[in-house]
């Protein structure tokens, strides 16, 4: 895994190339750019190209809202973020989002460590490409969710 700096100027990069918009200011430092991201108000999470995607950044929104420490996080298979009745829904929206670089109207199903259960709306999920044109993941961000009775 790159640095978490150069990590998240792979996010930035990535969003602005397919969407033709920054997703925080580009201001400052890599270092100072990758602060501003983590404590942004909204959630960012991306994962890798495994077999079975490891998540591999999660922002201070993220970490707070799957109840996970950044070591703990991780950790985990991204299909472990959603139940798995839901697992076919988000399957399908990975293979749209690989094969058109990105979508920006996902809504979703999600649960939490300790189980709780909660909607997310209007979420964008974009293709991780770096400067080579190889595919090193996928990442989302959202800023709205709903929580939903277990």
């Amino acid at each position: 895994m790159p640095t978490i700096p150069s990590h998240v100027q792979l996010l930035l990069d990535s969003f602005a190339q397919l969407l033709g918009r920054e997703l925080i200011p580009r201001e400052g430092s890599e270092a100072e750019q990758a602060e501003q991201l983590f404590q942004a108000p909204f959630v960012v999470v991306s994962h890798g190209t495994e077999a079975d995607p490891i998540l591999n950044y999660g922002n201070a929104a993220a970490l707070a809202l799957w109840e996970m420490s950044w070591e703990a996080f991780t950790q985990t298979p991204s299909r472990l973020t959603a139940e798995p009745v839901h697992r076919e829904e988000r399957a399908a929206l990975l293979a749209r989002t690989s094969e058109n670089g990105y979508v920006d109207d996902y809504s979703g199903i999600r649960v939490t460590k300790s189980g709780r259960r909660f909607l997310i709306e209007q979420a964008i999920v974009w293709n991780l490409t770096d400067s080579t044109g190889s595919r090193r993941g996928q990442a989302a961000c959202f800023d709205s969710w709903t929580p939903l009775d277990s």
